[in-house]
């Protein structure tokens, strides 16, 4: 038998369960079962136990992105991993299918990458997610260049590191900004060139100077809301912005009036558009892999809990205290 993490309703913290469940089910042909080490923690398992995510969970359901472990089995046509080798899961299509919140897992091979020998399990769990959006978001979608200015908003985020670190590791200029100024200057030491805590600075303001009348080529949204307007006047003309969260509740806009008089695109990304197509997920899985390897990419973890505290874990991830990564060791 095997522990897993499942919920039966939806709701906070408190309707995550630890349960049993056999770990002797046959493997299909193209999966594998992991021993795991680590997890990973990600806002959008939040926002599916609650059920504001974009997959509805099918209840009683399991969740989980990321993790990290040994590779116990593998499934009749894989080739690619050994019983015993050490690997990190790329989230897979499908939350509550493929929960990765439990000691032992199955997911297919596809969705399954090497970890690189100077990663931990804590650090091999908490890397793919935030940086196959960010990669997917910057480079694929956003198509990021050096020497371009790129705005990161919500940047304390694990993904807005990741997509610091990225647009570093291309030549391009990162721009940040965070909710205030407690979290400003830990956000600083982590690499952009500026930092904007837009409870107390203008966003609009801040990038005028920093930008001037030169303006951003790109920009990097997981917050949304009214302060679209804000970042569109700052762009320059031909920009591009990707949108990849809405942690602002309130409606966003789109601006088209400076939309048509700037010839901007704005746009939205989802991970999925990577790891659902197979030329894409290899050209990421290439690119952070020797990210990772060549520390270029590193992750950043706030804080590392137990699995039977999965429960303290969730309630730390929603108070958004964290700079960077929640990790649960199993």
């Amino acid at each position: 038998m095997a522990r897993v993490v499942r919920f039966h309703e939806l709701g906070g913290p408190e309707v995550l369960r630890i349960e049993e469940e056999s770990r002797s089910e046959p493997l299909a042909a193209d999966e594998v079962r992991i021993t795991v080490k680590a997890l990973g923690l990600n806002r959008a398992d939040v926002m599916f136990r609650r059920g504001t995510y974009i997959e509805k969970a099918v209840l009683p359901s399991r969740l989980g992105y990321e993790a990290s472990g040994l590779i116990e089995a593998v499934g009749a046509e894989v080739i690619e991993f050994q019983q015993g080798q050490a690997v990190s899961v790329i989230p897979p299509i499908g939350l509550g299918r493929y929960g990765t919140y439990g000691e032992s897992i199955v997911v297919p091979a596809r969705f399954v990458a090497p970890k690189p020998e100077s990663l931990s399990f804590e650090l091999a769990a908490s890397a793919w997610m935030q940086y196959l959006t960010a990669y997917g978001g910057l480079i694929e979608a956003g198509g990021l260049r050096q020497g371009e200015h790129v705005l990161i908003t919500a940047a304390s985020s694990s993904v807005g590191l990741a997509a610091i670190q990225i647009a570093r590791s291309v030549g391009a200029i990162p721009l940040a900004t965070t909710l205030d100024r407690s979290k400003k200057d830990a956000v600083l030491a982590l690499g952009p060139a500026h930092v904007i805590a837009t409870r107390e600075e203008d966003l609009g303001e801040e990038l005028l100077k920093i930008v001037g009348s030169d303006g951003l080529q790109r920009a990097f949204d997981a917050v949304g809301g009214p302060q679209v307007e804000a970042i569109a006047a700052a762009m320059a003309p031909g920009g591009v912005i990707v949108s990849h969260g809405m942690l602002d509740p309130a409606a966003t806009p789109f601006p088209l009036r400076l939309a048509l008089r700037k010839s901007l695109t704005m746009r939205g990304y989802v991970f999925t558009e990577t790891v659902g197509n197979p030329a894409k997920l290899a050209a990421a899985k290439r690119f952070i892999l020797e990210g990772l390897s060549s520390g270029a990419l590193h992750p950043v973890i706030d804080k590392v809990f137990a699995f039977d505290d999965i429960v303290e874990a969730h309630r730390y991830l929603e108070s958004n205290q964290h700079i960077g990564k929640v990790v649960v060791t199993v």
